[in-house]
């Protein structure tokens, strides 16, 4: 588990409605980080269906989930967890901190 967080990006950077990437300092895994009406979300940037890109995929502020664009699997951005086939199992959620303006997140597995 890392205990290290890392930058993401400024609270600034990151408005309602968007996502950006990071990768966990420690263990490299990419972290996607959603702004859904000013709360933060992460999950890692992994489809559970098919190894691709969630951040390639369309993120839907209004119903709070991001669609995979290998497949179309979507995924709640709140906790992970896989909202239609063809995906059955949650991508891992992380925590996000804000701390003196900056969005920080880490991998706690």
């Amino acid at each position: 588990m890392s205990e290290a967080w890392t930058f993401v990006c400024t609270t600034a950077e990151l408005l309602p409605g968007e996502m950006k990437v990071a990768f966990d300092e420690v263990t490299g895994t990419p972290i996607a980080v959603f702004n859904l009406d000013g709360a933060l979300y992460a999950l890692e940037d992994r489809c559970s269906h098919e190894d691709f890109e969630l951040s390639a995929g369309h993120f839907d502020a209004a119903n709070g989930d991001v669609e995979c664009v290998l497949h179309g699997a979507r995924f709640d951005i709140r906790d992970g967890r896989a909202l239609c086939a063809p995906a059955y199992e949650p991508v891992a959620k992380f925590p996000v901190k804000v701390e003196d303006g900056r969005v920080l997140v880490r991998d706690d597995r």
